[in-house]
């Protein structure tokens, strides 16, 4: 008798558990798509942004806690760092006339609340002479709903000084 009780009462708590397991809400599957869409719009505000001078602007799109690592500089830790990076650095792009352009196809991908993008850039002049060019990294991380850039590289394909020159790299000049 004692093992039909313990029967029963486990038939009855795996009932119970179903039951709430059924009428529990279902989180909505996610939007690949619409999240893939938010990505690359954080990309057009970024290199919009970069294009206007807005410093501030470019720096709200990252999280408060994102790395930047941009060439020739040491990173960039926190927001308030990035944003002191990006004030002088397209004040100088802006005085320079300068334009940032995003390349023609970029990657991004999205897996849970973590997400990237992956492209290249062109630089040109007023005269819209390409003076350089290069390929970008970034991941974002969606908090409380929003993506945020969390890390953001990216690298030029011109030839280093040092490169040119021959000096401490083991290549000589052209």
């Amino acid at each position: 008798m004692i093992n039909f009780r313990k029967l029963a009462v486990l038939v009855a708590s795996l009932a119970a558990l179903a039951a709430c397991a059924k009428n529990a809400p279902v989180a909505p599957a996610p939007d690949a798509a619409a999240d893939e869409a938010a990505i690359r719009a954080i990309t057009t505000a970024w290199f919009k942004g970069y294009n206007a001078g807005d410093g501030a602007a470019v720096a709200a799109l990252y999280a408060e806690d994102a790395v930047l690592t941009a060439p020739g500089v040491p990173a960039a830790r926190g927001k308030a760092s990035i944003r002191g990076f990006f004030v002088k650095s397209v004040a100088a792009f802006a005085a320079a006339g300068l334009v940032d352009v995003d390349g023609p196809t970029s990657d991004a991908g999205v897996s849970g609340d973590l997400a990237w993008q992956a492209g290249t850039f062109k630089v040109t002049d007023k005269s819209g002479w390409a003076v350089d060019a290069g390929r970008y990294l970034s991941v974002l991380q969606r908090k409380d709903g929003k993506w945020m850039i969390i890390r953001n590289t990216w690298n030029s394909d011109a030839v280093p000084l040092t490169a040119r020159s021959g000096r401490g790299t083991g290549v000589s000049g052209s």
